[in-house]
């Protein structure tokens, strides 16, 4: 308890600061996602409160994001088209939060938020590219103060009825919003110009009566528990709540986990990626529970905590209850809320989330990189985020296997004996190998044996000349997995039909435990064929060659 209040002035300014940034935001992104306002506020609370508290990173301000908005917009729309109504739907939607924040739960105890590091830079650009590019196209039809359809291929077939529809204080609205966040932190960065632009611009379209859409009524007092609904949900087809379910839980592990890197960047600690999965898991749950919005760590919302002085979880946890009381006092006025005033603060949101570096140096980089970031943006947009991301692994970890393969084959040299040129040899190594013909031939490897490779591996082997025997060196192979060692099992029974001795020299820890535990080791080759030492090998050769050619 001590080490969560010795610094709490400045987890207090923090949290505060932090919940104000994420107010009109929450709002913004309750709307957008079809749920209502109160849905976005619902899981601001929740999320922040709770993540704060079981999450492992001291400093991070969870709740609604671009990305868990996005993908919570497509799950209520789809839902709703296929039982008919938001009403008829809630009690599946929900169901599916509160599943998607159980499946983070069981990837934090899993610990797979480690390899969030292997994430290639162009899946992660192209998805959050797409992901900003979506928040816009949504927002399109807000901005000039009409209802937006649901998908962005029908947002887009449909801009051309915005001409003869469009509502100029809408317009007007919106645009005084962007105007106002771009603008208004140059003359002080002390008060979130998001929550200027609403505040001010809710006043002047009350007090004008302007002629425009508003947030409406907004839920007062404390949100209910929807135990109930949920365990009456009707599962007839499993798979609408579980895929959308993996979808957010995945999204919401990479985005809270991105998130926690940046946090450990400026604030030089280490985050606890299990406790942290754990901890968003328990907090979308909660959310799910009362009806609110998934979410994810903020990247935003938690630098501003650290700039305004936040250090441990009590920041999170206040900027939950700060909500918490805004939620209480303030539905009444919440109302009045231009929905073009949110849709201009969600327009800044998706510019912001744009990964203009990496569009800037699409020219620059090589292109397979390129090509990817660009399958995985449209992808992103026009079909589904997290077969785009899907999408994108595979293409990267292809183009992967194929560069790791050619380098090893690069590296990998053969030679015979009688050879001039030899490579890797000590002198004392290079004198017995002299003393050898051109019937030993030498093959060493360089890196790996792994399924990237295996046809590099089954290419060399077939370029192999007319030889007695082959020696193997694989000092330098730390690893072989299944379709490496099988790939070696083949080789080396094709040189047995053909009446070829083979040997290996080198052999590491886990190649030679791999080889012994399938029994190729001594069933396929014996004991006395494998040399730790190259030199010990090379000088039984030399006796057994001497031996069989005495002139």
């Amino acid at each position: 308890m001590q080490r969560l209040t010795k610094n709490l002035a400045g987890d207090m300014y923090g949290g505060i600061t932090a919940a104000i940034v994420a107010l009109p935001l929450a709002l913004a992104f309750g709307v957008q996602s079809g749920m209502g306002a109160i849905a976005g506020l619902y899981g601001a609370i929740a999320l922040g409160f709770f993540a704060a508290l079981f999450g492992g990173t001291n400093t991070q301000i969870s709740g609604p994001t671009g990305p868990m908005a996005v993908v919570a917009a497509v799950v209520v729309a789809g839902q709703v088209a296929y039982l008919g109504s938001l009403e008829a739907a809630f009690g599946t939607i929900i169901a599916t939060f509160v599943l998607a924040g159980i499946f983070q739960i069981i990837l934090g105890i899993s610990g797979v938020g480690q390899y969030i590091r292997y994430m290639p830079y162009p899946v992660i650009s192209g998805f959050m590219s797409g992901i900003g590019l979506i928040i816009i196209l949504m927002q399109i039809f807000p901005f000039f103060g009409l209802s937006s359809p649901k998908s962005i291929i029908d947002i887009v077939s449909s801009l051309g009825h915005i001409p003869s529809t469009f509502n100029a204080q809408a317009i007007l609205l919106a645009s005084a919003t962007i105007a106002i966040i771009y603008l208004f932190p140059r003359v002080t960065r002390k008060i979130p110009s998001a929550l200027v632009a609403l505040v001010i611009l809710t006043l002047i379209a009350t007090v004008a009566q302007m002629q425009i859409p508003l947030i409406g009524d907004i839920p007062q007092g404390l949100p209910e528990i929807h135990l109930d609904t949920i365990l009456g949900v009707d599962l007839y087809h499993p798979m609408i709540v579980l895929i959308p379910a993996i979808t957010l839980a995945s999204l919401g592990a990479i985005d809270s986990l991105l998130t926690s890197i940046v946090a450990d960047n400026m604030t030089k600690t280490q985050h606890n990626s299990k406790k942290e999965l754990i901890g968003q898991g328990i907090g979308n749950t909660v959310a799910g529970l009362i009806g609110g919005l998934p979410g994810a760590g903020a990247t935003m919302r938690t630098v501003v905590n650290i700039n305004a002085g936040g250090r441990t979880k009590l920041s999170g946890a206040i900027h939950g209850i700060v909500l918490l009381i805004v939620l209480l006092g303030a539905g009444e006025y919440a109302k009045l809320i231009p929905l073009p005033v949110l849709a201009g603060i969600l327009i800044t949101v998706g510019i912001g989330i744009i990964d203009y570096k990496g569009m800037r140096h699409l020219r620059n980089i090589p292109r397979i990189d390129a090509f990817i970031m660009v399958v995985v943006l449209l992808l992103t947009v026009f079909v589904d985020l997290l077969q785009a991301v899907a999408v994108g692994l595979v293409m990267s970890s292809l183009w992967f296997m194929k560069q790791m393969g050619d380098t090893i084959k690069a590296q990998s040299t053969g030679h015979s004996a009688g050879h001039t040129r030899h490579y890797h040899l000590t002198p004392e190594e290079k004198v017995l190998v002299e003393k050898l013909d051109d019937t030993v031939y030498i093959q060493r490897f360089e890196g790996p044996i792994f399924f990237g490779f295996t046809a590099q591996f089954k290419e060399i082997m077939r370029s192999l000349p007319e030889v007695k025997t082959v020696i193997f060196r694989m000092k330098f192979v730390p690893h072989i997995d299944q379709s490496g060692l099988y790939a070696i099992e083949d080789a080396v029974m094709e040189l047995r039909k053909k009446k070829i001795g083979v040997y290996f020299s080198g052999l590491q820890k886990q190649p030679l435990d791999m080889m012994r535990n399938i029994r190729f080791i001594p069933d396929l080759i014996g004991e006395k064929y494998i040399y730790d030492d190259f030199h010990d090998l090379l000088t039984n050769l030399v006796k057994e060659h001497t031996a069989s050619n005495p002139t």
